[in-house]
């Protein structure tokens, strides 16, 4: 299992990038392992503001649909369309052509809440 070391992670098996005051986000290795086969992604509505917490995107698989949930509050600001055609991205790749979408923050102090490399390790180790 991949756990880049440069990104930031929420509990809910997110990955986010920070760049600027913009984050790039998608689902972790993990997350993807656990789904199975990506089938369909819905992407978030670029222009739509979001709440962290909040759910604002859908990931379905052979197994089940799981909801993904904004890791910081803001406004999107770029989706991937790539996904519509090509989901299966997510699995093979989830960390670079896999990503979702990019938010522009809201409040740039929200990212101290998210976990470190080693963090998100301690999570899904147990």
């Amino acid at each position: 299992m991949s756990i880049p070391d440069a990104l930031r992670y929420s509990s809910d098996h997110e990955w986010i990038s920070v760049e600027g005051s913009k984050i790039r986000m998608g689902i972790t290795d993990y997350a993807q392992d656990a789904l199975g086969d990506v089938v369909y992604v819905q992407v978030p509505t670029v222009g739509a503001s979001v709440s962290a917490g909040d759910t604002m995107s859908e990931v379905e698989s052979t197994k089940s649909v799981s909801d993904i949930y904004a890791p910081v509050t803001g406004t999107i600001v770029a989706v991937n369309d790539a996904l519509a055609d090509q989901p299966e991205t997510i699995n093979s790749d989830p960390y670079g052509a896999g990503w979702i979408c990019e938010i522009e923050l809201a409040d740039p102090t929200q990212l101290d809440g998210l976990l470190d490399a080693s963090g998100y390790r301690a999570l899904v180790e147990g």
